[in-house]
């Protein structure tokens, strides 16, 4: 397989499909000695099941591992470290993989509670977990989603949970596009299984589950971003740290030079991967400064539920959110971070009903 290839089939059965990308990708062949330790990276960003569009397919991994064990390879463990707010061990409980780890007999590593070193990323300073770092091989398992913050996420943004949460943290702080840009130069992407099943093309939390009955296979995980960015519409102007992973050397962000292979061709009424946008017309009625994903999901939620009620059009102040506020002052805020404003809710994070409640009950 060379670097600008996209593996891509089509279907509706998740474990079959994996083993057809890894069989077309010989994947034994990249991985080399059967004593090397394999990291499989899925999307757990919350505890939700994968019909819901957040989380990547517990088949898919089934499927790697039989493909992977079949062939030898023994040393396989499963890592992931979920978004601040919610905790991995629920995840792993709720989306199977804890029951997936028991009948393979492989290792499941929760990174939330993994200890770290400080790497140098090209000239910014990132923690990283242990034992993501120890794997030999590691095969990086994202779902292609949209996401509230960053429009779209996929390969390079699924590395953020390799990090521990007080770096999830200040990655928000920083404006998340140029530290996940950086922490791609370091943490390992050996190998790009994208979940294309159902993922909710504006929420990265799910909740509106698109059909796509679709998996890719890559190398290069600059290229499989940008080339999402094309399938849901979006350039990859607007996903800054596409362009940025790509100046940094961690991979190509033009898609022209991609060698699309599809192993088998699409049904005719295959879903069109556009997004509505509509996370973007929420949004406009909040004002962020380095919120964490979690708060600002929490909120964009609660907008979403005020314009399905006819409310959101009432509302004539801006909602303030992000650590960016931090001992600030203020009309309207959310999340703990805006305690000093005149009115907050409050949370780290809080939740999207509490937030309805308060913006009904309070501000319209």
């Amino acid at each position: 397989m060379k670097k600008n290839d996209i593996l891509i089939t089509y279907g509706s059965s998740p474990k079959e499909m994996a083993k057809e990308i890894l069989a077309a990708a010989k994947i034994e062949e990249l991985i080399g000695d059967t004593k090397k330790r394999i990291g499989l990276k899925p999307n757990l960003v919350v505890a939700k099941p994968a019909s819901t569009g957040a989380t990547t397919h517990p088949e898919i991994l089934a499927g790697t591992i039989e493909y992977l064990q079949e062939r030898g390879f023994k040393n396989i463990t499963i890592l992931e470290g979920s978004w601040v707010g919610d905790r991995t061990a629920a995840a792993f409980r709720s989306c199977g993989f804890n029951d997936l780890a028991y009948q393979y007999k492989v290792h499941i590593v929760d990174e939330q509670h993994d200890t770290y070193q400080e790497y140098d990323c090209k000239g910014m300073k990132i923690n990283i977990c242990d034992e993501a770092m120890s794997m030999d091989f590691m095969i990086n398992m994202p779902v292609l989603k949209g996401h509230c913050q960053t429009s779209v996420t996929c390969a390079l943004k699924n590395n953020k949970g390799v990090i521990p949460n007080t770096e999830k943290r200040r990655f928000h702080s920083l404006g998340l596009d140029k530290p996940i840009a950086h922490l791609n130069t370091v943490a390992k992407n050996d190998f790009i299984l994208v979940d294309g099943i159902c993922g909710d093309l504006d929420y990265e939390e799910g909740g509106n589950p698109v059909p796509m009955n679709r998996m890719m296979g890559c190398l290069d995980p600059v290229l499989c971003d940008a080339y999402v960015c094309d399938l849901m519409g979006y350039s990859i102007d607007e996903v800054p740290y596409i362009p940025m992973a790509a100046k940094l050397g961690v991979g190509c962000c033009d898609t022209s030079k991609a060698n699309i292979i599809e192993l088998k061709q699409p049904e005719e009424n295959l879903i069109s991967l556009r997004s509505g946008r509509r996370v973007q017309q929420l949004a406009k009625y909040a004002q962020p400064k380095d919120a964490c994903s979690a708060c600002y999901g929490s909120l964009i939620h609660a907008l979403k539920r005020l314009d399905d009620n006819g409310y959101l059009r009432r509302l004539n102040k801006p909602i303030c959110i992000g650590q960016g506020y931090k001992g600030c002052g203020g009309e309207v805020g959310v999340g703990q971070c805006t305690c000093g404003f005149d009115k907050y809710v409050k949370g780290c994070p809080p939740k999207a009903i509490d937030i309805y409640n308060f913006i009904c009950d309070e501000i319209l």
